[in-house]
């Protein structure tokens, strides 16, 4: 049961890390919390508005300055995070056409795009917060070092505006396209292969090719994303038997086909082949926690469409076959 649920959640962990969802979010409410706790705290110690110099105020009693303040940067934000939303959705309709539709899932996965968005997010949620705590009634107080703070995350995010601009103009570009993925595989690779290769060649067993008498099918149709082998080894050593995973990780299986075929199977129950079919992640698409050939597949797929009659770049499939060499020389010394 734990290995079940630390399984799921590696696949959870994995999908939510890769998404616009996890950090974003997280830093958009870390933001909110503190705009909230500081106005809050601000107006239960009142000696904390002599750390802002009063030539910004005039009159810190005056709560009409604050909510001008709070709310124009509010309502500009939401106008800047609409800006970004639209930039970065038509970069990735066009990566996707001229490239491949496979690359996408680098670009949800750049951590520029989720900073920024985080920020600009947090920004607002700072402002919201912020804003009941200027109030007239039942005395007119404003939160000046909360605002202070608003107006420092509004040029944070003036500054960021530019930034994403350029960040994008330069993610769009098929070189910096191509060595991200390469970059991303030489991880994978690492996690998959990390020793380098053996000059002798080691002799395991005694020799003789176990029969597989026993196949456990796979329940659901979907590409292999995630082998546990530590799971698997465990439950082999456990019920005394020997395993072997029929499809490599990126290969799709369909319902039904055997996933892995098992000598003296005859000790397994039903129980614990779904013990063993449970080690093995299946979804709807590849990723690249254990898929080396992926990122191979991306760049050989930009190199295919940029030779085509209809893009003829040359130049752009010199820059594949560069990131190539560089991804089967690190693989074949492993």
């Amino acid at each position: 049961m734990i290995e079940r649920l630390r399984l799921w959640f590696r696949r959870i962990t994995y999908s939510l890390r890769g998404g616009f969802l996890v950090r974003p979010l997280t830093i958009a409410l870390t933001l909110g919390f503190g705009g909230a706790l500081l106005s809050w705290l601000e107006e239960s110690n009142p000696a904390l508005d002599e750390l802002v110099p009063k030539v910004l105020f005039l009159s810190h009693a005056d709560p009409q300055v604050a909510q001008v303040i709070l709310a124009g940067i509010a309502a500009s934000i939401m106008t800047v995070v609409s800006i970004v939303f639209a930039i970065l959705l038509m970069t990735l309709t066009l990566a996707s056409m001229q490239f491949s539709p496979r690359i996408i899932v680098s670009f949800v996965r750049d951590r520029a795009t989720q900073w920024t968005l985080g920020i600009f997010l947090g920004t607002f949620l700072y402002c919201m917060a912020a804003l009941p705590a200027a109030h007239s009634l039942p005395q007119p107080f404003a939160p000046v070092t909360a605002v202070m703070g608003a107006i420092l995350l509004a040029i944070i995010c003036v500054g960021l505006l530019l930034f994403f601009i350029h960040h994008i103009s330069q993610a769009i570009s098929v070189n910096h396209i191509v060595d991200r993925i390469a970059s991303e595989t030489e991880v994978v690779m690492d996690d998959v292969m990390p020793l380098p290769r053996r000059q002798t060649h080691v002799e395991t067993g005694d020799g003789a090719e176990p029969a597989w008498e026993k196949a456990i099918l796979s329940n659901v149709s979907g590409y292999i994303r995630f082998v546990d082998t530590k799971r698997l080894l465990a439950l082999a050593t456990s019920y005394r038997v020997k395993v072997n995973i029929v499809r490599r990780v990126g290969q799709f299986v369909p319902a039904g086909v055997p996933l892995i075929m098992v000598h003296k199977g005859e000790r397994l129950s039903a129980e614990s082949q779904t013990e063993f079919r449970e080690a093995v992640d299946l979804g709807p698409a590849r990723t690249f926690q254990q898929d080396v050939e992926f990122g191979v597949l991306q760049i050989v797929d930009i190199a295919l469409k940029a030779i085509s009659p209809a893009v003829n770049d040359p130049t752009t499939a010199i820059c594949c076959v560069d990131q190539l060499s560089r991804l089967l020389i690190r693989c074949a010394s492993r």
